[in-house]
């Protein structure tokens, strides 16, 4: 958002007061002027940003992007188009196009005060411009008011009447004016408004208004807390805080002015309206939700957890092993939980309760459940978590996913005791240790009994923090609960996993009795429970090495290997495994390099849906074939993808396994790749 802003469509219908001509159209000169002529001073060079951004919006112009009102002058691109004056003083350290030609950010250094800000760009409107926006914008909403839309065509229905009202009114208006108009149409109608460029950019995670006359300010993945050159004023603010909630679906007013809320795209929203319970007026925090969750690669790739780590949660979760994810404010606990629940059986019935919306899985058998408050003042109509959680236990999940327990007991007390009856449960909780989780759950408000505690199998302790300047989210522990030898009501509990911050690796330190009991349950040896470890590392490692990130090609490589455990790893060993195009009746035959499968004896329990068991003996020529480099009976490309032996510290650049063996050999527990993203739009949240 540049300085000049464009008059704003208010809630109750009015606009800022801008004297306003009807519409007028744009003439071209009857005098052509002459200039004398003489020899022309030689032109300053432009600004590299400013090259940048035309040369962007000209090749975007010079194609299907004229449509519909043609291709702008190249002089007006040049002199009307962007505000370039906000690089004075600056050193632009980042840039981001967000919605290409029209808006992108800048990310700016102050030398001055050593410190960053954060640049809205968008097309700059003049006073005609303005005066074309706000008439339109009566028109558009005089004609949209009347109109039914399909689902799924709003966009459409609302750029139909946009172009036939400026074909009516302003037909004869320059095609660039015309452009940038409609641009601010779009973001007023169907976007966010002034904070639509934001809300676009993948590298935010909160976008925070304190107040009028103050900068919103956001947070980036990267710089962190940042001011930005976007601003309201009392009017506006509060217009636009009721907007939000009118898009949430809830309503603000003065006699309750706080409302908790998700935004349409999933985002978490908090509103505050008016300055009675808010001295600087009123404000508004956004939380956003990522398009595409984030997956147990991505998890690796950044060294969130390690690739032994996500083992062992497959491992756990295919085998209906309860977790709890404890840490604190943004440590990642939700997402984390989001992604290992990628393992949960393909066809496993899970329920998901939550107060906002946040958890995204790729499943199909998976009902979704919100809370809902009352809509009046009696408290009728609210459904609580502990209401959908009651509800849930009648609709038999074999999976059950607590967004977050707080302080209500009665969720807590509900919670265990469907993980006592057999339930496999998920959730999150504030708290930055493993002793502090078990406090939190053991003491009041929420006073789960000892014994219940007990049922729980795995603590994950999330944590934000720092590596040198950079900020990261690790997995600082793993722990197994178990109860207290010597005093009944006291839980102990074994740390698995632990991260070493001087060397930003996830150590083994413990020998794990969850392992030990699934492999009690279905009947393993310790060499079998060793190559089902080993082979879903080798699975996880592949993808982290690959870079195959993608939500749809994870799903789809741990549901194979559910279905064809032979089959993948053959295609891993060749480096051919491609988890979106994957022909199992192509791989698997009498010649082929892995084990034999066997159901049996080792069957999952009934529902749980996990892979078959392995054969030890013929996996571990498996192991033998693919760590012989120097023999040729693997195709060279898979030769050269092997790790080497006795890497005690994986690359930053390209994570290894580091020849780490099974569970209950494995030592260091170190890999994965260092705590940044190549890319930044898939950072994790």
């Amino acid at each position: 958002m540049t300085a000049r802003e464009a008059p704003m469509l208010l809630a109750d219908g009015g606009r800022e007061n801008v004297p306003r001509p009807a519409i007028r159209r744009v003439e071209p000169a009857t005098e052509e002027i002459v200039a004398e002529s003489g020899p022309e001073p030689e032109a300053e060079p432009l600004h590299p940003t400013v090259e940048a951004v035309l040369a962007d919006v000209r090749e975007y112009f010079a194609g299907e992007g004229a449509e519909p009102f043609g291709a702008p002058a190249d002089e007006f691109i040049s002199e009307s188009f962007f505000d370039f004056s906000y690089l004075e003083g600056y050193e632009e350290v980042d840039r981001r196009w967000v919605r290409e030609p029209f808006a992108y950010i800048s990310v700016l250094y102050d030398a001055n005060r050593n410190e960053y800000r954060y640049h809205v760009v968008e097309p700059m409107l003049d006073q005609f411009e303005q005066y074309v926006r706000a008439d339109l914008v009566t028109l558009l909403r005089n004609e949209l008011i009347y109109m039914d839309f399909a689902p799924g065509d709003r966009e459409g229905a609302f750029m139909a009447q946009a172009r036939d009202l400026i074909d009516e009114h302003a037909a004869t208006v320059a095609p660039g004016t015309l452009h940038k108009v409609l641009y601010h149409l779009r973001r007023t109608f169907l976007g966010f408004g002034p904070i639509d460029p934001i809300m676009r950019d993948p590298n935010i995670e909160d976008i925070s208004c304190d107040g009028t006359g103050v900068p919103v300010y956001v947070y980036h993945r990267e710089y962190r807390d940042l001011p930005s050159n976007v601003t309201f004023t009392e009017r506006r603010l509060n217009a636009f805080v009721v907007q939000l909630a009118q898009r949430s679906g809830r309503s603000v007013s003065i006699a309750d002015p706080l409302v908790d809320a998700s935004l349409p795209d999933g985002s978490r929203v908090q509103l505050t309206l008016g300055g009675d319970v808010s001295t600087r007026g009123a404000n508004f925090t956004i939380r956003k939700f990522a398009d595409v969750p984030y997956t147990p690669v991505d998890l690796a790739s950044w060294n969130t957890f390690s690739v032994e780590e996500m083992a062992y949660f497959w491992l756990a979760i295919e085998n209906n092993k309860s977790l709890v994810f404890a840490g604190g404010t943004g440590s990642g606990k939700t997402t984390s939980m989001n992604g290992v629940s990628f393992f949960i059986p393909q066809h496993s019935k899970v329920v998901s309760i939550e107060d906002t919306r946040e958890i995204d899985l790729p499943h199909q058998n998976w009902v979704q459940s919100v809370t809902r408050s009352s809509a009046s003042g009696e408290g009728r109509g609210e459904v609580t978590m502990y209401n959908l959680l009651q509800a849930a236990l009648r609709q038999r999940p074999e999976y059950l996913l607590v967004g977050e327990i707080r302080t209500e007991q009665n969720v807590a007390l509900t919670f265990f005791q469907a993980m006592g009856t057999g339930h496999t449960a998920y959730t999150t909780i504030h708290a930055d240790s493993v002793e502090t989780a078990i406090s939190r759950l053991q003491n009041p408000p929420l006073s789960v009994p000892t014994q219940m505690l007990q049922d729980l199998d795995v603590i994950s302790i999330q944590r934000q923090t720092f590596l040198g300047d950079r900020r990261v989210r690790r997995n600082a522990t793993i722990a197994e609960l178990k109860a207290d030898g010597t005093d009944r009501d006291r839980v102990a509990w074994n740390d698995i996993f632990r991260w070493d911050p001087e060397t930003d690796t996830h150590d083994r330190v413990g020998e794990s009795e969850v392992l030990t009991e699934i492999a009690r349950e279905r009947g393993w040896t310790d060499a079998e429970l060793d190559a089902e470890f080993d082979a879903r590392r080798r699975v996880l490692q592949y993808l982290v090495d690959e870079e195959i990130r993608e939500y749809e090609a994870v799903a789809a490589a741990v549901q194979t290997y559910a279905r064809s455990p032979d089959e993948v790893l053959e295609a891993v060993v060749e480096g051919t495994f491609d988890p979106t195009d994957f022909d199992v009746r192509s791989h698997g035959g009498a010649g082929a390099a892995v084990h034999d499968m066997i159901t049996g004896d080792g069957a999952a329990p009934p529902g749980a849906g996990t892979a078959p068991a392995l054969d030890a003996t013929t996996y571990e020529e498996l192991l033998r074939a693919t760590t012989a480099t120097a023999s040729g009976d693997l195709p060279e490309a898979a030769v050269a993808e092997q790790p080497p032996d006795g890497d005690d510290r994986p690359s930053q650049d390209s994570p290894t396994d580091g020849g780490t063996p099974g569970p209950e050999s494995a030592a260091d527990g170190s890999g994965g790749a260092d705590g940044g993203s190549d890319d930044p739009e898939r950072e994790e949240r």
